[in-house]
């Protein structure tokens, strides 16, 4: 008899997921534990073996489909030959959409049906009439050949001296560009108009884009943090010259390490010192967490979002341990492989930008830990050393702490202390 395969729950925290890929079929044979098809989840792209024996009828949820946990998404009989005309899937109708204008909205809204895959649709604001772009007016001193309306001396000036006649309004008979408005021309190659093509959208067209399964996580989480958990700040700039000094030294040895993995051994050696801060919140209970492994998530981006593979017992591991960790987990992120043990859980995270070359910046809490800390770029300043100015190397680092758990005295005392490591990167190689 027919029956039902429904979107299955591959990490704990998935409500939804995308179907990516179909490795079988319609009228193919599934055996047990063979490779049925991949899943977009909130956090990675998952494998998913079939369960059971059995022919695929019918695929209900096309690839690049969107269904909620429990959801049908494909009916298998046990024979070839059995009909599934009239056959109900158990449980709701996966619905899929085409996208639609925007509307007004509805005073008695109903409940939104499920959306499809991620794609982007080109929208016209609701604002703006539909019109044809025609009926929009672009001021700009054309001839119907598309010239710039001139006068013969004007062009011949305008040529000798390198100036450009479409950056200037013409003063002439039907605005035409004449002699004397060439005091007011930019020159040729600055900035130009002329020559390009008339725009092709509406002014204030823009594209809509339906959140992937991780976007949606990603915002729903960190909008939840920014409202819930107060959030305060501490920075402080650091010495990053004997950081710098170090990590050409170990290059010397061919020990390759980043300045990141400096930063991961020397959080984890401060968390030791200042255990508080290696902390948590659990807002269900209203209670603090307090960890007792330092376990360190370091915030990974990804084209679909961001993830946080994990450092487990990160105070345990030296710098080339912690190098060799962070490249493998960060290359299964990228590759959408990583263990759901591999980016759950953490008391800790880092999120480091310095690679872009922002000078500071604040990160928002992943909870339910209590602290996050933001790594800015290194930037060459003037320095004061020994009643001199000399050349030398900053970075910014910024921690947000929840005030819940955390005080400003004990963040402040946090950062003096990985200060301390960074500004003495030998204490991080023993």
């Amino acid at each position: 008899m027919p029956f039902t395969l429904k979107m299955p729950k591959l990490s704990p925290t998935m409500e939804a997921g995308t179907i990516v890929k179909w490795h079988k079929n319609e009228g193919d044979f599934v055996e047990a534990n063979d490779l049925l098809l991949e899943v977009a989840t909130d956090k990675a792209t998952v494998e998913y073996n079939a369960l059971d024996s059995g022919w695929l009828r019918k695929i209900i949820l096309k690839a690049n489909g969107e269904a909620n946990v429990n959801q049908p998404i494909a009916i298998f009989t046990e024979t070839k030959e059995e009909s599934i005309e009239g056959y109900k899937p158990e449980g709701e109708i996966v619905k899929t959409i085409a996208a639609a204008p925007i509307e007004e909205a509805s005073p008695t809204p109903s409940a939104a049906p499920l959306q499809p895959a991620p794609a982007m649709t080109t929208r016209q604001p609701a604002f703006v009439p539909e019109a044809p772009l025609s009926n929009y007016t672009f001021s700009r001193p054309e001839s119907s050949e598309g010239r710039i309306k001139s006068s013969p001396l004007a062009r011949k000036l305008a040529k000798e001296k390198g100036l450009d006649l479409s950056t200037v309004k013409g003063s002439g008979p039907g605005n035409r560009v004449v002699s004397r408005d060439l005091s007011r021309a930019q020159p040729a190659g600055i900035v130009s108009f002329g020559n390009h093509a008339r725009p092709t959208e509406i002014p204030g067209s823009y594209v809509e884009e339906t959140m992937t399964p991780m976007r949606k996580v990603i915002s729903q989480r960190l909008q939840e943090a920014k409202s819930f958990i107060p959030h305060f700040y501490v920075s402080v700039k650091i010495d990053a010259e004997p950081l710098v000094k170090a990590r050409e030294q170990l290059k010397h040895l061919e020990i390759k390490a980043t300045f990141n993995d400096f930063i991961v051994r020397a959080c984890a050696l401060t968390l030791r010192k200042h255990s508080n801060v290696n902390s948590g919140f659990n807002s269900a209970t209203n209670s603090i967490i307090r960890f007792k492994t330092i376990d360190i998530a370091i915030a990974v981006s990804l084209p679909n979002g961001l993830i946080t593979p994990i450092i487990r017992h990160a105070d345990y591991k030296n710098i080339g341990e912690i190098s060799t960790e962070v490249k493998a987990l960060a290359t299964r992120a990228k590759e959408g492989k990583l263990d759901a043990h591999e980016y759950k859980g953490g008391s800790f995270t880092i999120s480091n930008l310095g690679m872009y070359g922002v000078s500071d910046f604040m990160a928002i809490i992943n909870p339910p830990q209590a602290a996050i800390l933001a790594v800015s770029g290194m930037h060459h300043v003037p320095v004061v050393r020994h009643g001199q100015i000399v050349p030398g190397t900053e970075m910014t680092l910024t921690l947000s702490g929840d005030h819940r758990v955390i005080d400003g005295v004990t963040g402040a005392e946090f950062l003096l202390t990985l200060q301390k490591f960074l500004e003495n990167p030998a204490s991080l190689l023993i």
